[in-house]
């Protein structure tokens, strides 16, 4: 995994952290990410702290806005309104209607957005992220929630873990459903996607064992295990699904574990 960016801090907040920025001070120094107050001379990427906010910054294009988890954002919100609810191609490949009680585990959560509809619609989400950086992300963004939806909030849980060795270390039918969503180069990006795409590429570097991902799945899974793939993109593992849902750019692979 490629090198960690440092969090860069300023003056004020070495000198008088607010209770929150020393919160966000001390979760990242526990991943290994150091705190300073210089960028080294060949840094790509930085995190900031802006606004009581943890952000990832490409340093490449200093003017952009950093990169967020936020799940109080108008876009999260108006998905959760107005995204279709059981009807959303995610929620009918995990088969999760309403407030059915449901574990899903996401083992490759990014930035979160599936997760977050999962949650919406009741589920109960154990997200396993192997990334620091993304870990953190993920964790500001869940702080930030709990402030303003602690009973959403609840739903979720957060480790900072291999995915694959996590699973298998689970018992046989331990969740619902997994989830998966491992980095695959889309065609055609917006341009917050390619910004996105691109800080984690670097950030993560090739995502070379997506493949060990799924037999890992299928052991942890009870009922099914949903691959989000790219319309274009090859069979995970090469391995074909019990059954497919597409919607306009992706196309959910679902794998139906049979007792």
């Amino acid at each position: 995994m490629p090198e960690l960016p440092v969090l860069l801090l300023g003056a004020e907040q070495v000198s008088t952290p607010s209770a929150t920025e020393s919160q966000l001070i001390s979760l990242a120094q526990s991943v290994g990410v150091r705190a300073i107050t210089e960028l080294p001379a060949a840094a790509e990427l930085a995190l900031v702290i802006r606004d009581d906010t943890l952000q990832l910054l490409d340093l490449a294009e200093p003017k952009s806005s950093g990169v967020m988890v936020d799940f109080l954002s108008g876009q999260s919100q108006y998905r959760r309104n107005h995204g279709g609810g059981s009807k959303e191609p995610v929620a009918k490949a995990i088969g999760l209607k309403n407030n059915q009680p449901m574990t899903v585990l996401d083992a490759t959560p990014g930035l979160g957005r599936d997760a977050f509809v999962l949650a919406a619609l009741g589920a109960s989400v154990i997200m396993i992220e192997r990334s620091p950086v993304a870990y953190l992300l993920l964790s500001d963004g869940l702080r930030r929630l709990a402030l303003a939806e602690p009973e959403l909030a609840r739903q979720f849980v957060l480790y900072h873990a291999n995915s694959c060795d996590y699973m298998q270390q689970l018992a046989p039918g331990s969740v619902d459903a997994v989830y998966l969503d491992p980095m695959f180069p889309h065609r055609k990006k917006s341009a917050l996607v390619k910004k996105e795409m691109r800080l984690f590429q670097v950030m993560l570097g090739p995502d070379e064992d997506a493949d060990l991902l799924l037999p890992a799945a299928r052991h942890a899974a009870a009922k099914r295990v949903v691959v989000k793939r790219p319309n274009s993109a090859p069979l995970l593992a090469g391995q074909k699904p019990s059954m497919a849902i597409s919607s306009k750019k992706h196309r959910f692979d679902v794998y139906i574990n049979t007792p």
